[in-house]
């Protein structure tokens, strides 16, 4: 499994390269283009979930203890794992759905469409369902009753928020300023200052130092990592390409390593200053992460919702808005529920998204003369 893991990794790293040497200048824009900073609100939030608010304090113990992380710092490992290089999945499927599939139209083929809807209605679910399954490290002593409530409440609300477009763009751009606010938060109770927080930036000098060591899976847990990036990327590909807005392919690129890893970076610094200096997070600090994950996860699900409903035809304007909510709701929480009596894991997505990949590679191939020389559009 490593293996096929580890060779689709390098073959998105090379097409990827290729495209921005091929064509570079290529202007993209999607169907409804927003402002940068709206176009990558929606980015942001769309392409992360709650583990970016709650995993690293669980995680910097593991990356300092276990040795296949001793290579760099825990803060430069967990960077690794959500910045920089990683976006170049989500580079790749945003050109692709800008450029090629208006053309190819690949993903109108009945099967493709049939197996990718499947997989984004699959891993909209089983985000639910982790999100359902890590309730009790995030809120302690959450009773069973309010664990599947909230669950409901959430997947409610996500699916409320994707009856209209301007929910989704609203929600995204309140919750990207929310986590700027918890960011600064969390920075004045670490009492870390300008210096330490510098401090701690500078240490992710060894994650760029390392990068190479990033590209082929070194850890169980780092192709966990990769194959939930793989599972995500043609979805957020599909959805976020909608949004781009006269963009060239290197801008593009640049901006997608660069402008996510930045509030990332920035976060994980001062989460490290909290955790090196062992200072409990309890009360208000809690429910603040949690309010925050919990909005990335209704961004993350209405995101999916509105995807797989516009690409099936399921939408308010065939429905109308009551039996829209109602037959998604169901459909989606059921699901979370079945979960629980499977063992499905996203390494299995993972792997039906790269198989996925290589036939749209051998199909983008076939049907090559299709296409325009973007160098000479």
């Amino acid at each position: 499994m490593q293996a096929i893991l580890a060779c689709a990794v390098v073959a998105v790293l090379a097409v990827s390269l290729a495209l921005v040497w091929r064509c570079g200048n290529l202007i993209l824009s999607g169907q409804m283009p927003a402002r940068f900073f709206a176009f990558f609100a929606i980015l942001f939030t769309s392409g992360l979930d709650v583990g970016l608010i709650m995993f690293p304090l669980t995680e910097f113990p593991v990356y300092e203890t276990e040795q296949a992380y001793s290579f760099a710092n825990p803060l430069a490992i967990e960077f690794g794992f959500w910045g920089f290089l990683i976006w170049i999945f989500y580079f790749l499927t945003t050109f692709y759905f800008c450029i090629v599939e208006p053309r190819l139209k690949i993903f109108d083929i009945p099967w493709v469409k049939l197996v990718n809807n499947s997989i984004v209605i699959a891993t909209c679910a089983f985000t639910g369902f982790l999100f359902l399954q890590y309730l009790p490290d995030y809120i302690e002593g959450i009773t069973p009753f309010y664990r599947f409530s909230l669950v409901a409440l959430v997947l409610l609300a996500a699916v409320f928020s994707s009856t209209d477009i301007r929910y989704v763009k609203i929600l995204s751009l309140s919750s990207t300023w929310l986590f700027f606010a918890l960011v600064v938060v969390m920075w004045a109770f670490g009492g870390l200052g300008l210096t330490g927080l510098a401090s701690n930036l500078f240490q992710l000098g060894e994650y760029f130092t390392n990068i190479h060591r990033f590209i082929l899976p070194f850890s169980d847990y780092h192709a966990f990592y990769l194959f939930w990036w793989f599972a995500w990327s043609i979805m957020i590909g599909q959805f976020v390409s909608r949004f781009v807005g006269e963009l060239r392919t290197w801008q593009l690129f640049l901006a997608l390593l660069i402008i996510p890893s930045i509030p990332i970076s920035i976060w994980f610094s001062v989460l490290y200053g909290v955790y090196e200096q062992g200072q409990d997070i309890s009360g208000f600090l809690t429910w603040f992460m949690v309010l925050v994950g919990v909005i990335f996860v209704t961004n993350s699900l209405d995101s999916l919702t509105r995807l797989y409903t516009d690409n099936l035809q399921l939408t308010v304007d065939r429905l109308g808005r009551l039996k829209y909510i109602g037959i998604h709701w169901l459909l989606l929480y059921s699901l979370i529920l079945f979960y629980q009596f499977t063992p499905l894991q996203i390494e299995w997505i993972g792997l039906v998204v790269i198989g996925l990949y290589a036939v749209v590679a051998l199909l983008v191939i076939l049907r090559r003369k299709l296409l325009v020389d973007p160098v000479s559009s």
